[in-house]
């Protein structure tokens, strides 16, 4: 493990409030940008985020700007990125040019970028060009923010094609309460990290339809894989499905009460309405923008997705849940895994 590095935490909403708790917990001097200026404010003069975790304080080793400018230009061993999808480029167009060019990057954002169709990985390689690739990882796994600042162990996989990009990340993160393995592979990762929110929806809803633990675990294991699916055509390699940004994240993410994307699919299962559910929201709902853009991955790539499918239904088109699962279980019956 190591300590005493510099590190740069781009947003600091639940995510990025409990990543540069863990790193500056583990001895790093950590610069937060923070949107608001109150949570600014607040974490430099109170050592608590006003709007997110409002009740944790935060080490000493965390500054906190409202700068983007600055937040970008502050010399740093790793910048780590928590700016949600449909943002990320918008924003990192403005941070880029006050970049080092050599900068490590690792992407904690859980999302695809709906017009697009982009993994935040190819949204960087977009704005800072293809060779920046070797310095990016993405962090991603079975980790509930809150659950992170109270010490909770907790373990997640850091994804890169460059080994000494994921093994950085791993010395930088990892301690005695968060655990990071590496892995060789971005893509999967990230199909993954975005994908499960879509599975959580599912699941929440089933929930607030009043359905049961059989019908939870069948959207689960169905849905992990309909993700393997989209990844493997994507280029994801087969194993990171059932480690932990794979079926870890996915079981944490549909089955846990912390989970923001399942919340919206039991209101869903309730009856209430997509803008009502969302505007009551204090932060985003990664999974909702990702039904859109996975619906048309699956349509792009012919892979067959029918609970996105059905959740993309419900989102956008009109349908009940109650119609969605109808749907799902008068399917024709087939064989559940293809041997020939």
């Amino acid at each position: 493990m190591t300590r005493g590095a510099r590190v740069t935490v781009m947003g600091a909403g639940s995510w990025g409030t409990a990543l540069a708790h863990v790193l500056a917990r583990g001895g790093h001097a950590v610069t937060l940008w923070c949107r608001e200026l109150e949570v600014a404010e607040g974490i430099n003069a109170r050592r608590r985020n006003p709007l997110f975790l409002t009740d944790v304080d935060l080490p000493e080793g965390i500054t906190a700007t409202p700068d983007l400018a600055q937040a970008a230009a502050t010399p740093s061993d790793l910048l780590v990125w928590v700016v949600p999808s449909q943002f990320t480029r918008a924003v990192l167009a403005e941070a880029a040019t006050h970049l080092a060019p050599d900068v490590g990057v690792t992407i904690a954002t859980k999302g695809i970028e709906v017009e697009s169709l982009r993994l935040m990985t190819e949204v960087f390689e977009d704005v800072l060009g293809a060779d920046a690739g070797e310095r990016l990882s993405v962090l991603s796994g079975p980790s509930f923010a809150r659950e992170v600042v109270a010490g909770m162990p907790t373990a997640v996989a850091a994804g890169s094609a460059s080994p000494v990009a994921s093994h950085h990340v791993q010395g930088l993160f990892g301690s005695e309460t968060f655990r990071v393995y590496t892995n060789r592979d971005p893509v999967g990762t990230q199909i993954c990290g975005a994908l499960k929110n879509v599975v959580a929806i599912a699941a929440g809803a089933a929930e607030g339809l009043g359905l049961g633990h059989n019908t939870r675990a069948v959207i689960i294991t169905r849905g992990l894989a309909e993700i393997r699916r989209l990844g493997l055509a994507l280029g994801a390699e087969a194993p990171t499905f059932s480690g932990l940004a794979g079926l870890g994240d996915l079981v944490l993410t549909c089955t846990g009460g912390l989970s923001r994307n399942r919340s919206v699919g039991m209101a869903l299962g309730q009856g209430k309405r997509l803008p009502d559910i969302l505007s009551g929201m204090g932060e985003v709902a990664e999974g909702v923008k990702t039904t859109a853009a996975a619906h048309r991955l699956a349509r792009n790539h012919g892979v067959g997705m029918p609970i996105v499918e059905q959740v993309h239904r419900t989102l956008f088109e009109g349908a009940t849940v109650k119609e969605a699962m109808e749907n799902l279980m008068a399917r024709p019956q087939k064989p559940e895994v293809d041997f020939s």
